[in-house]
C-alpha cells in the first residue's frame, strides 16, 4: 500500500511539473523586440505584415497609423495567476515610459502610445479582454522608408541626371531644431563623395517641412536647416559657390500631411541641380 501511494505521489508531481511548464507558442512567432509579453502568457495568434494602415477608435487626432504591423494575441497560461486589465495596461504604459514613449490613451483596458526614436515613430496599442485573461499588442513602426536609409553616391547622381533633383531623408535635426544630428554623418559622407566626384555639379539645397506649427515658424525652420547642411558640407571642402540653400516650408508636399506617414515624407531635404 506504500508503495503505492509513493507512486501515486510521484504521479502528481510530473503532471503538476508539466502543467506549470511553458506552452509552446505557434511556430515562427515571437516577441516583438520593442517590447515582450507579460509572463506567464502564451503567444495564441500572431500576424505580421509588411505595410498596413490602422484607424484607433480611442484617438481623434493623431489616430491613422501606417508601416509594418505586428499584431500579437496573448492568453494566459494555466496556473498563471490572475491579472487585472489594469495590471496588464499599467505594466506596458510604464515600459513604454521607460522608452521615452507618449501614453496618447489609457483607461482601465486600452492603450495607445507612440514612441519617436531614432527617425523613426512606432506606435502601439493594447486591449485586455475576458477578466484579463487574454489581450492584443499591436505595434505599427511607422520607420523611414528604405530610401531613406540606403542612399548612397550612386542613387544620388542617378537621381539628379534623371530628374534633376532627389529628396534626403537620413539628415537628421531634433523636433524644432535647425542643428545636424551626428547620426546623419553617413548621409552627409554620401553627398560629399558626389560632390567630389562630380566638379560640375551646383546644387541647391531646399529645405522642407510638414504642416505641424505655424507657416511662418516652418518656413523660418527649413531655410535653417537647409543653410545647415550647407555649412557643414562647405566645411568639409566643398567650395561655397556650388552651393545655394533655401527652406520652402510645408509649400512642397510630397504626400497627405494627414498621417504620420505622410508627414514623415514631408520632413526632408531636397538636393536640386542648379543650372
Amino acid at each position: 500500500m506504500k508503495k503505492i501511494t509513493l507512486f501515486a505521489g510521484t504521479l502528481l508531481l510530473i503532471f503538476a511539473a508539466l502543467a506549470g511548464a511553458q506552452e509552446p507558442d505557434p511556430k515562427g512567432s515571437k516577441d516583438h523586440p520593442l517590447l515582450s509579453r507579460i509572463p506567464g502568457y502564451m503567444i495564441s495568434e500572431q500576424a505580421n505584415i509588411d505595410f498596413d494602415s490602422y484607424t484607433s477608435p480611442y484617438l481623434e487626432k493623431e489616430n491613422v497609423w501606417e508601416g509594418k504591423e505586428t499584431k500579437t494575441n496573448y492568453h494566459a497560461q494555466e496556473g498563471t495567476k490572475e491579472m487585472s486589465f489594469i495590471q496588464i495596461v499599467r505594466n506596458y504604459e510604464n515600459a513604454i515610459k521607460k522608452l521615452n514613449g507618449q501614453i496618447l490613451y489609457a483607461d482601465t483596458r486600452i492603450l495607445n502610445a507612440k514612441i519617436d526614436k531614432n527617425g523613426g515613430i512606432t506606435y502601439v496599442s493594447v486591449e485586455v479582454f475576458n477578466e484579463g485573461r487574454d489581450y492584443t499588442l499591436l505595434i505599427v513602426e511607422n520607420k523611414a522608408m528604405e530610401d531613406e536609409v540606403a542612399i548612397n553616391e550612386a542613387a544620388l547622381n542617378k537621381g539628379l541626371s534623371e530628374s534633376g533633383k532627389i529628396a534626403i531623408y537620413g539628415i537628421f535635426f531634433d523636433t524644432g531644431k535647425s542643428a545636424i544630428k551626428p547620426e546623419s554623418k553617413p548621409t552627409i559622407d554620401e553627398i560629399l563623395k558626389l560632390l567630389n566626384k562630380n566638379n560640375t555639379y551646383k546644387l541647391y539645397v531646399v529645405g522642407h517641412t510638414d504642416s505641424d506649427g505655424t507657416v511662418e515658424a516652418n518656413m523660418k525652420l527649413s531655410s535653417e536647416r537647409a543653410a545647415a547642411i550647407v555649412k557643414a558640407l562647405t566645411a568639409a571642402g566643398v567650395q561655397a559657390t556650388r552651393l545655394k540653400s533655401a527652406g520652402v516650408g510645408p509649400y512642397s508636399p510630397v504626400e497627405t500631411n494627414r498621417t504620420e506617414a505622410g508627414k514623415a515624407k514631408n520632413r526632408r531635404v531636397e538636393l536640386v541641380e542648379m543650372l
